[in-house]
């Protein structure tokens, strides 16, 4: 829920002058798709993944369904996902052919929980999906586990997880390919875009076919390709957004302490063990079904909160199946979950009105 009337928005994208210098110059050079912008935003993007191979795309999304192209899954596959997450996840499951298997989460992390994902594996499993849900690192270290007992492919969906790490080794660096997200409202953004990041270079070669047509020369298509370039533009303000992350991680963890130390009455985020949070959202949960009624009072209030997300993906109606077996966790959850606001750019004063107004709302009986 938001509004124009809102005094401390739930989000609050960043488009500095250094991100407006950036897309002026590369509109005035004429280099302004696939050119040495992105080449250059592929090489800075490697420092935040343990320097693996970095291929830029056009969206998160596409990101998520190159990966599985270029790592053979398709029709007639299955591939484990969580439902508590966006639709691109399953999307860009259906979107090669292959059929998107639900596993329930771990209730403290809102990540796909290792068990229950073991529970689903069948002879049609290709890959695991994890989601690294809300900048918190999945449980990677048991998943890979469990994909190599069963031969499977594993992608990351690190979309909203920039430089989030799981006992100091960064997302996006577990499986066979990483996937990163430059929406607007992410932790750093291009306006659009996306980023696949894999240790293997014959995966990397196919991407970069895959992005462009299938041709690393201009008509010698190799494969069927298609069109998911990103352009200069969207890269050179990508580059500027990079070059202020740290600071910005930095900020978004320590205004996650503040709201740790200062919210009563309700869950604040949990983190496990060796997790670095980067808390692209900052989600408690709203017992009782008061919800709504505290977003509402929020609102009232001028401060903007956000549900991510009211349904899950396998009550879609793209994704219903009257014979799936229940994903508990992922149903409470859905029902409870509110995010605050935590980015950057926001003062002590503001973070100690969130956490004076949200514990008198979700307090109230």
């Amino acid at each position: 829920m938001s509004g124009s009337n809102l005094s401390i928005p739930a989000a609050r994208p960043v488009i500095g002058n250094a991100e407006i210098e950036a897309a002026v110059r590369v509109l005035r050079s004429g280099r302004v798709v696939q050119g040495p912008e992105v080449a250059a935003f592929e090489e800075e993007f490697s420092d935040l993944v343990d320097g693996r191979a970095c291929i830029a795309v056009n969206s998160g999304t596409s990101a998520l369904q190159l990966s599985l192209m270029a790592l053979g899954i398709g029709p007639g596959d299955e591939v484990v996902v969580p439902s508590f997450s966006f639709a691109a996840t399953a999307n860009a499951v259906r979107l090669v052919g292959a059929e998107p298997v639900f596993a329930d989460i771990d209730p403290h992390t809102f990540c796909l929980d290792p068990v229950a994902a073991a529970s689903v594996i069948g002879p049609r499993t290709a890959a695991l999906m994890p989601v690294h849900l809300y900048g918190h690192p999945a449980a990677m270290d048991r998943l890979m586990r469990l994909a190599e007992r069963h031969g499977l492919a594993v992608v990351e969906d690190a979309c909203q997880a920039h430089g989030a790490a799981l006992h100091g080794q960064p997302v996006g660096t577990f499986g066979q390919a990483g996937c990163f997200s430059f929406y607007p409202t992410k932790n750093m953004h291009s306006l659009e875009g996306g980023m696949i990041t894999t240790g293997d270079p014959q995966i990397a070669r196919v991407l970069r076919l895959l992005r462009n047509q299938g041709m690393e020369q201009r008509y010698a298509n190799e494969i069927v390709g298609a069109n998911m370039r990103m352009t200069d533009v969207a890269a050179a303000i990508g580059r500027e957004q990079l070059k202020q992350l740290p600071a910005w991680t930095e900020r978004r963890r320590a205004n996650a302490k503040v709201l740790d130390s200062l919210i009563h009455g309700l869950p604040v985020p949990q983190v496990a063990d060796g997790a670095r949070h980067v808390y692209h959202q900052y989600t408690v949960r709203i017992p009782d079904g008061r919800r709504e009624a505290v977003q509402q009072e929020l609102e009232r209030k001028g401060i903007g909160s956000a549900v991510y997300y009211p349904t899950p993906i396998h009550r879609l109606t793209p994704y219903l199946d009257p014979g799936r077996p229940p994903l508990p966790e992922t149903d409470r959850a859905a029902a409870a979950v509110l995010s605050l606001p935590i980015h950057p750019t926001l003062g002590q004063a503001e973070l100690e009105r969130i956490a004076r107004d949200v514990s008198i709302a979700g307090g109230a009986r």
